[in-house]
């Protein structure tokens, strides 16, 4: 089976944003509703500009799908843009502080609109078609992925306010996709204040992920390390500025006492295999991560996102026709886009995990790596001839 990769084409104004994902299995079923869902998702939130009134984004396979299901061949994934102004938007002269505008001009000698047009955040329509089709097969294996938002610009709940799983499902309520009804009532005001001021604003959203086996990921080598992986995988989504993983930073002003998590082991019962058995962690301080290597808890991944870079009432910038001061250029653009980003997050964390899920359990076909995903658990659970577990620990006579 070939490695999962993930490629993005397309232009924010051109003729739409597409996903080109090789190395799925054979026999996937494909639940289109499932995705044109993530994408809807993508556009919610408040906060949002003019642009997801125009667009009503949908997912049309261009290959690698017959019958519904995966052929096992590279699949082609399109988001057709209704706002097609790729050759007649205006050009802009004067780059904006933040965004992508000076360096890549000046990087490919170029006018900002071609750097734009590719470094613009609808890009992310194809991470998360992407990312969809591969949270299907994660839910294969009965892997779930959930997101909400922990802080909006000066605005977040109190420390002690911890949603549970089962809360975590209810987040698409909330137009800012937080949990907490105050703090809720407060990003919102926080949100209209910055678009009256011409502003926008960033913020903080937590992913949380349940059912992963202990074992995806690799100690082995720097780039095969999980946590490094999906740190890179969540700075890469535009306007992304930092990445925390379990207790991430906090972590660095506590003692090891506070920060690691014992291991406990509970043997399994007789007959069938006991969901209950095995390693387990009674906290989580590391986040579901140990040596770049799931440990079997909950993945806790924090992202933090900066403030859109396009503002109404822009900074100063330089028109570079004739080198004098003179404000950003402004294009459409939000004011938060934070909720929606979460989505993103969501989405394109699935990848990074089916991704080492194949190279994890390999295989053909679903069928395959089903077999191979079965027998890794029933594995990992068993306690090891002469009385110990795999954890070492023994319970045979000295």
């Amino acid at each position: 089976m070939a490695h999962l990769t993930f490629h993005s084409a397309g232009e924010s104004h051109g003729r739409g944003c597409f996903a080109f994902l090789e190395g799925l299995p054979y026999g996937l079923p494909v639940d289109h509703p499932f995705l044109d869902a993530q994408l809807a998702r993508r556009q919610m939130g408040y906060g949002r500009g003019g642009r997801m009134k125009i667009e009503k984004d949908k997912v049309e396979f261009l290959s690698g799908v017959r019958h519904g299901k995966t052929m096992g061949a590279p699949v082609l994934l399109a988001v057709f843009n209704k706002d097609l102004r790729l050759e007649t938007a205006p050009e802009l002269f004067c780059p904006r502080p933040g965004h992508a505008d000076l360096a890549g001009h000046l990087k490919f000698d170029a006018p900002i609109r071609d750097v734009l047009e590719r470094a613009s955040a609808r890009e992310t329509a194809a991470r998360v078609a992407a990312g969809a089709l591969c949270r299907v097969l994660l839910r294969e294996f009965g892997v779930e992925i959930r997101s909400h938002v922990v802080a909006l610009g000066p605005v977040e709940p109190p420390e002690s306010f911890r949603p549970g799983w089962d809360d975590l499902a209810r987040a698409d309520e909330s137009e800012v996709r937080c949990l907490h009804a105050p703090s809720e009532k407060k990003m919102k005001a926080a949100i209209d204040k910055a678009k009256q001021e011409g502003d926008t604003l960033g913020g903080v959203y937590e992913l949380v992920v349940q059912g992963l086996p202990i074992g995806l990921g690799d100690h082995t080598q720097w780039d095969r390390k999980l946590d490094g992986r999906i740190a890179q995988a969540m700075m890469s989504i535009q306007a992304m500025k930092g990445v925390e993983i379990g207790m991430g930073f906090r972590a660095a002003r506590k003692s090891g006492r506070e920060v690691h998590d014992a291991i406990e082991y509970a043997r399994p019962g007789a007959g069938a295999r006991d969901p209950a058995a095995g390693f387990r962690r009674p906290t989580n301080g590391a986040g579901g991560l140990e040596g770049g290597i799931t440990n079997g808890a909950p993945l806790i991944v924090r992202v933090a996102m900066k403030p859109i870079s396009t503002l109404m009432k822009p900074l100063m910038s330089v028109d570079l026709n004739t080198g004098e001061a003179y404000k950003a250029s402004i294009e459409r653009s939000d004011f938060c886009a934070l909720p929606a980003a979460s989505v993103v997050g969501e989405n394109f964390l699935a990848f990074v995990l089916a991704q080492a899920f194949c190279e994890k359990f390999g295989g053909d076909s679903l069928d395959e790596m089903k077999r191979n995903h079965d027998a890794y658990l029933a594995y990992s659970n068993l306690p090891l001839a002469g009385g110990k577990t795999k954890g070492g620990a023994s319970d045979a006579p000295e």
